[in-house]
């Protein structure tokens, strides 16, 4: 606050010197002098000659990076200030934070928060056309004329494309009810955000809060976390704050969507990269206004420049998605507690398999734990058997065992749905020749190629390196020698379309959904009992609710163990036990089948990041793993292990120095008494924090 002072005081002083941040790989700030008339708060977006271009710069609260003095005659002037909102201050030390802590540059963090060119650019007027009243019909009126007519009577202005869609003809007919008279052109209004309704939340909530906590809320899958949290966002917006979803995938947006219309009766605000670059700039625009309530979006959703923060949730917080590892390197679960602390807001990180960072810090008292030991419908925790393939080995050629095959058709039969798992994209993940046993790789970084016989292509899935499906081997010349190894989730499909050709199947895999609006359809079907047998990537293991999913099987459990990532025991863990919950959420008694060649109930690989972890861990830790073990185990292990009561573990506030990484900064209050509030067994309300006060 002092330099902000500063500040105002030095703009109305003589020397009007303001100080820039510009965009750009650079760790400092530019003065520049403020024309008379110019009104510059920190924040504002101005426009200014930096070397032989005009660029956007924002004015910061005092200068940063190395000073040197220059003469104001040297200095160069600000050429405008732009319409855009200002950024707050809260985003202001937010980019500091994230510089210092990351070493990067201040420019390329205020770069990530100025992620919608279009709200920088002179507003474009769109325009539809509407129904004119009282204009005579014109004497050559045709079928298609009419129904253009009929849907445009509402008097609603639409786009001409929208209007010709709806009545089913061409825009060429529209185009002839303008000329004639009947329709005229009018500006289409700009969209406005609907501001979701919390009135109907009937929760209890404790009446002691404080302004900044960190809570994790720790409950198996189908516990119905998203209701809590929803619970928390609610008293956000009864006190006229706003709040902040953040999800790891784009692909959970559409189902998330449809839960969040039924419990506040409007859409959130959406933020990811499908958007097109003109709703990015609404979004952001809109959300520095405070005109959206709500937003829901990926990790770059973070540094929207909210002006009320109220709420941070981060749901699937264990996912590697919230991971940046291009331009400024950040973890966005842990950019999201300090955002909370600057914000005095509270954070939820809701997972069923907490990273071991989140479990550590909720252990040791820096975060609330708030378990959730049931489903929220009663419905018991599907239970999963691991498949021993050295006892029931697929048939020759082919990857699934007679269980899972027999498991799947005594599901077809009850018209239920099955899951098959295999986080591996392609066809086959290696191309080589059984003649000289030649392996086909990248030029480029020496990975193996991956077959993709659906587009008859080989591709690396490391440099994203393509190159078409040689019919002969590169190194001998033989022809019809090249075969492809191991399964990929296309060979799952087409042994599946073999041995159940009646059943209707869809694969889901990143490069086979073209976008957003088809994977969306996808999950619309699924959802709505479409689709039998669902075959897919890591892309499904996460977040999705299939009311009439029963079977969930893991084509290879070992996948992801015995690698050089030393995390690679707690993701293998993570997703198994995300994707086998996907079954049996709503109505039955699940079951989850996870082949291995290592199904051993000691193998520790996979259980690094549980709740109930003392029952599974070695005495020497959490980091003391055995990866050279098999997951399935493990998995069924912890499935029929004993689960806490409902409970607020407040932590025991001792050994505040075991976690590093994702712990709280030292800069950072202790988080106050307050997480409270529970309904009934399954539910809990997080209050999302008192701003009458400030943080310890």
């Amino acid at each position: 606050m002092t330099s902000l002072l500063d500040f105002t005081a030095q703009y109305h002083g003589s020397l009007r010197r303001v100080p820039v941040l510009l965009p750009v790989a650079l760790d400092q700030t530019y003065d520049y002098l403020a024309p008379d008339g110019f009104e510059l708060e920190p924040g504002a977006f101005i426009l200014v000659p930096f070397g032989s271009q005009q660029r956007i710069g924002v004015v910061w609260d005092q200068p940063r990076g190395p000073e040197k003095e220059v003469a104001e005659a040297k200095l160069k002037a600000v050429t405008e200030r732009l319409d855009v909102p200002a950024l707050p201050p809260q985003s202001l030390r937010l980019a500091e934070w994230v510089a210092r802590y990351t070493l990067s540059p201040l420019g390329m963090v205020l770069r990530m928060m100025m992620g919608a060119q279009a709200v920088f650019e002179p507003v474009k007027p769109r325009f539809g056309v509407r129904l004119c009243p009282g204009i005579a019909e014109p004497a050559r009126m045709t079928p298609a004329r009419r129904r253009a007519l009929e849907v445009a009577g509402d008097g609603l202005i639409r786009a001409k494309t929208a209007l010709a869609t709806e009545a089913g003809c061409s825009t060429g007919v529209v185009d002839g009810l303008v000329e004639a008279g009947l329709l005229i052109e009018v500006a289409i209004p700009d969209r406005r955000y609907p501001t979701p309704n919390p009135a109907h939340s009937k929760v209890e909530f404790g009446s002691a809060q404080q302004a900044s906590v960190v809570a994790l809320l720790d409950g198996v899958p189908g516990s119905g976390k998203t209701e809590v949290y929803f619970e928390a966002v609610a008293r956000a917006l009864e006190r006229g704050r706003q709040a902040l979803i953040m999800l790891p995938e784009i692909a959970l947006t559409g189902q998330f969507t449809s839960r969040f219309e039924k419990r506040f009766g409007c859409s959130p605000v959406e933020w990811h990269s499908a958007l097109a670059s003109a709703e990015r700039g609404r979004v952001w625009r809109s959300v520095a206004t405070g005109e959206a309530r709500v937003v829901v979006g990926a990790r770059s959703a973070l540094f929207l420049p909210y002006g009320s923060l109220g709420m941070i949730v981060v749901d699937e917080e264990h996912d590697q998605g919230y991971k940046q590892d291009d331009r400024v390197h950040y973890q966005a679960r842990d950019m999201a507690v300090v955002r909370g602390n600057i914000a005095q807001c509270a954070v939820v990180l809701a997972s069923a398999t907490p990273s071991l960072e989140s479990h550590v810090n909720a252990r040791t008292g820096r975060y609330r734990h708030l378990i959730l030991p049931g489903r929220y419908s009663g419905v018991e925790l599907p239970d999963v058997t691991p498949v021993d393939l050295r006892k029931h080995p697929p048939d020759k050629g082919n990857w699934l065992s007679p269980v899972l095959v027999e498991a799947t058709k005594e599901t077809l039969a009850k018209g239920q749905q099955t899951l098959l798992f295999l986080n591996r994209r392609g066809y086959a993940p290696l191309t080589l020749c059984r003649t000289c046993g030649h392996r086909i790789e990248c030029p480029q970084c020496t990975a193996w190629l991956v077959e993709h016989r659906f587009r008859n292509r080989l591709n690396c899935h490391h440099c994203g390196f393509s190159l078409p499906l040689p019919e002969k081997c590169p190194k001998c010349g033989e022809r019809s020698s090249l075969v492809a190894c191991g399964p990929g989730v296309e060979r799952i499909a087409e042994e599946v379309a073999e041995r159940f050709p009646d059943a209707r199947v869809t694969l889901l895999s990143s490069d086979l959904v073209p976008g957003l609006t088809e994977m969306r359809e996808i999950m619309r079907r699924i959802e709505g009992g479409e689709i039998d047998i669902i075959i897919g990537t890591q892309i499904v293991a996460k977040g999705h609710h299939f009311p009439n999913l029963a079977t969930v099987g893991v084509v290879d459990g070992d996948l992801g163990l015995g690698q050089a990532d030393p995390r690679a025991a707690e993701r293998t863990f993570q997703l198994l036990h995300q994707v086998t919950g996907r079954a049996g959420r709503a109505f039955a008694q699940g079951r989850g089948f996870v082949q291995t060649y290592m199904p051993e109930p000691r193998a520790r690989g996979a259980a690094a990041s549980g709740r109930d972890a003392a029952a599974f861990r070695p005495a020497g830790g959490a980091h003391h793993f055995n990866q050279a073990q098999g997951a399935g185990g493990d998995v069924c292990a912890r499935r029929r292990a004993p689960r806490p009561s409902f409970e607020i573990d407040r932590g025991v506030g001792a050994g505040r120095g075991a976690a590093r990484r994702h712990s709280r900064p030292a800069s950072m209050a202790d988080p106050g008494q307050g997480i409270a509030g529970a309904r009934h067994a399954g539910l809990l309300a997080i209050v999302a924090g008192s701003h009458s006060g400030a943080a310890r």
